[in-house]
C-alpha cells in the first residue's frame, strides 16, 4: 500500500506523458471510429456516446494500468475537450470530457488505479463525456442551435434533431452509454487475459531511451 500511495506522490514523468499521449491519440482515433457511423445522421447523432463507449474501453484500462498515477486521466479528458472543440463540436461536449475526465481520474486514484471494479467504473464516467452536448440540446434547444449554427451546422440538420428527438431521449443515451462502457470493458478485460501485461512491458521497454534522454521532468509531484 505504501508503494502504491507513493506513486501517487511521484507525479508524472516524461515517460508517463509521452505514454498518456499515446493513449490519448489511440482514445481519439477509436472514439472516431464507434461514433462517425452516428453523427453524421442528424436522427442517429444521439448515439454518438454509446458508440464511442462501444472500443475505446481496452484502451483506457491500458493507459491507466501502465501509468496508474494521478493526472494523467485528467490530460486525456482535456486532450479529447481540446480536439472535440477544435473541431467544431458544442462547447458542451469539450467541458463534458474535460469534467468527467477530471472526475474519473479522481475515482480511479480512490483505487490506486490497481482495483479493476474502480477502473471500469473510472471508464464509464469518462463515457459520460460526450453525452453533455445532448443534455444542453435538451434544457435549451434554441442556445444550442445558436451555437451549432455559428459553428457550421445546417440549419436542416438541426431541424431534424429537434423532429426527431423524443423528451426521454436523454435518459436512453446516458443509461444505454453507462451499459455500452460497462458491458464492453467487462468483456474486453475478462478476453484479453494476460495481453495487456505483455503490451504495457513491450511499450516501457520502447519508450525507455527517450524518457532517460530527456530526463527525470515530472509533473505535479513534489
Amino acid at each position: 500500500m505504501s508503494n502504491q500511495v507513493n506513486s501517487l506522490k511521484k507525479g508524472l514523468t516524461v515517460k508517463d506523458l509521452v505514454t498518456t499521449g499515446i493513449f490519448s491519440a489511440i482514445f481519439f482515433v477509436f472514439t472516431l471510429v464507434g461514433g462517425l457511423p452516428f453523427a453524421p445522421n442528424p436522427v442517429l447523432t444521439f448515439y454518438m456516446p454509446m458508440g464511442a463507449a462501444l472500443l475505446c474501453g481496452p484502451i483506457y484500462l491500458l493507459m491507466v494500468a501502465k501509468v496508474q498515477k494521478r493526472w494523467s486521466v485528467t490530460i486525456l479528458g482535456i486532450i479529447m475537450g481540446i480536439i472535440w472543440f477544435a473541431t467544431g463540436m458544442h462547447w458542451a461536449f469539450s467541458l463534458g470530457y474535460i469534467g468527467m475526465g477530471l472526475i474519473a481520474d479522481l475515482v480511479a486514484g480512490a483505487g490506486h488505479y490497481r482495483n479493476k471494479a474502480i477502473n471500469l467504473l473510472s471508464y464509464m464516467l469518462i463515457s459520460l463525456g460526450g453525452i453533455y452536448t445532448y443534455v444542453v440540446f435538451f434544457l435549451d434547444p434554441d442556445g444550442w442551435a445558436s451555437t451549432m449554427l455559428n459553428n457550421g451546422t445546417e440549419q436542416s440538420y438541426i431541424d431534424t434533431m429537434n423532429a426527431s428527438a423524443p423528451s426521454w431521449l436523454l435518459v436512453v443515451i446516458i443509461a444505454g452509454t453507462l451499459t455500452v462502457a460497462a458491458m464492453m470493458t467487462t468483456m474486453a478485460t475478462m478476453a484479453m487475459g494476460q495481453l495487456p501485461v505483455q503490451l504495457l512491458i513491450a511499450e516501457e521497454d520502447r519508450f525507455r531511451p527517450m524518457a532517460m534522454m530527456i530526463g527525470p521532468v515530472t509533473i505535479g509531484g513534489k
